[in-house]
Parts: structure tokens; sequence; C-alpha cells
């Protein structure tokens, strides 16, 4: 990998309650990386037992009802166990998480441009759908019927 050249790369901390994996969300996670819009380049998943102890999971110890393999050497090893435990924090006793890190090839060309002009990334975030959600709602209630919102 050479860095100059990737794109920013995020992170997902995707949460199951009871440990219930339907495999439905993971056809469209293989779509995304085959089109080049996205490049796996850790995939782990862990478990939060009731004691609040966190621990990394195999792709076998998921059971036969998802069918993972095509993930089988995702791993480049990035994700370590300070990683696994801090993933841990944000679940809920009893569940289970997948853990991915990867890069967005889509913003590749966008990032190494900006890199070359001396730019560089200082913040990042981001909004979660159901705050985008409300303040679209509290906007929609300032705005007058057939009127506009006051600038």
């Amino acid at each position: 990998m050479d860095v100059e050249e990737m794109g920013p790369v995020d992170y997902l901390v995707i949460e199951f309650p009871g440990n219930r994996m339907t495999g439905e969300a993971f056809p469209l996670l293989v779509d995304l990386a085959e089109r080049g819009i996205v490049r796996i380049i850790d995939l782990a998943f862990v478990r939060k037992e009731t004691d609040g102890s966190v621990v990394a999971m195999e792709l076998r110890d998921l059971g036969d009802e998802v069918d993972l393999t095509v993930f089988e050497g995702a791993s480049a090893g990035v994700l370590d166990q300070s990683d696994i435990d801090e993933a841990g924090t944000a679940l809920e006793p009893g569940n289970s998480a997948a853990v991915l890190v990867y890069e967005n090839l889509w913003a590749a060309p966008l990032a190494r441009a900006l890199r070359r002009s001396g730019a560089q990334l200082v913040a990042s975030g981001r909004i979660p759908v159901q705050a985008l959600l409300a303040a679209l709602d509290a906007t929609e209630e300032t705005v007058p019927p057939g009127g506009s919102a006051a600038a």
C-alpha cells in the first residue's frame, strides 16, 4: 500500500443484537469492493460476553447460518487487541459486532490532489441518520407553509 496514493480510511463497528447476523448486508459489502468503491483493509468479529469481557471471533465461530468465506484473508492485521477491546466498549453485553476498516477508493483521486496541493484533513465525522432527520424536521417546522425560512 502506497499511503500517498490512498483514499480516506474509515472504520465501522456494526453491532448485531443477540449475536444474530443474518448476512444480508455482506453481499452488498462485497459488491462495493468488487466495483472499486471501497477496499476492505481489515475485518474482525467480536463478541461481548454478559460479564463484559470482549473476545475476538474467528469466521468459523460465527456458525453456518451465514456464509462469510468470501472474507477469509481480508484481515491485514491493522486491528489489534486494543482495537477489539475499544470496539467492545460500544457493545451491549451479549451482542457481537463486525469491525470493518476500509479505504474509500472513490475518494482517492481527490485525496491525492489535495495532498499534492499541501492540504490536510483536520477534522472528520459522521452525522447519524436519526440526527439528520431530526434537524430536517426541525427546519420544516420553522418554515411557514408556502414560505421560506428566514435568513
